[in-house]
């Protein structure tokens, strides 16, 4: 938590969108936000900033510089196949356009920026494609011995990971058996360079990566720590994320006597 006269981190959440829908009554044009991201980042001492999908990159780069974080959150959609150079899967549910190509911006700025970056659910499999990694299309046919990754009636669906020793997720979980949610079917390939694995279910599908740079906290998982199906431990994901946050903020400089000042 803050302490002295270091303010909160201010962190960047982007949301959901649906474009208006011109055969109903009042269907315009909407912008959500799915209350576990910033209730989480509420409850380990950050402050939200709900990001709408900018149409100007000159004032997505303006919000973006006032923040010390970002939480690159999932949707219920996926990301159009064809844009990953794939032909569409029919259980693929594409993802509004505008949605997908702020995400796409913003991700890509963020990275630019290396701000501390969490990146959760359909979040995870943006960065690893703007980053230059890949994505499975659809887990049942792309990799046939994967167990259940995703259960389209029951919401609670939850399976083991194996951590990678010595990765910051490790780092955050310790030791232990642990279990996450899982309500995906694309899931990450080919990690991007920069990147390193540090998880994966039973089956080898990857549940998370993380930078291979110690100065850069990013951080993506596949499941998702925000959601009321998540255990208690799962939210030491934020409070991690929020630690790098205030130690990457600039340090407060306060007045001395004789005209003189230091770093608080």
């Amino acid at each position: 938590m803050p302490t002295g006269s270091q303010k909160k981190p201010l962190i960047g959440i982007n949301g959901d969108y649906r474009p208006a829908k011109s055969d109903q009554k009042n269907a315009a044009a909407l912008s959500w936000f799915n209350a576990g991201y910033f209730d989480s980042v509420t409850a380990c001492g950050g402050v939200p900033v709900l990001l709408p999908p900018y149409a100007s990159d000159d004032d997505l780069r303006q919000a973006l510089e006032q923040l010390d974080g970002l939480v690159l959150s999932g949707c219920n959609f996926d990301l159009d196949p064809i844009r990953l150079g794939m032909d569409r899967n029919p259980a693929t549910r594409q993802m509004p356009a505008r949605r997908e190509d702020f995400d796409r911006r913003l991700c890509r700025l963020a990275v630019e920026m290396r701000l501390p970056v969490l990146a959760i659910g359909g979040g995870m499999q943006l960065l690893n494609v703007i980053c230059g990694g890949t994505l499975f299309q659809h887990l049942p046919e792309d990799v046939p011995k994967a167990f259940h990754h995703r259960d389209p009636v029951e919401l609670t669906l939850r399976h083991l990971i194996e951590i990678v020793p010595g990765t910051r997720i490790d780092r955050i979980y310790g030791p232990g058996e642990i279990r996450v949610n899982s309500q995906h079917h694309m899931a990450v390939d080919q990690v991007a360079p920069e990147f390193r694995v540090s998880a994966t279910a039973p089956d080898g599908v990857i549940e998370a990566f993380e930078s291979t740079s110690e100065d850069w906290f990013c951080l993506a998982v596949q499941w998702h720590p925000e959601n009321e199906t998540a255990s208690a431990l799962d939210m030491q994901v934020f409070e991690s994320f929020l630690d790098a946050c205030r130690e990457m903020q600039a340090p407060v400089v306060v007045p001395m006597s004789r005209g003189r000042k230091i770093a608080a």
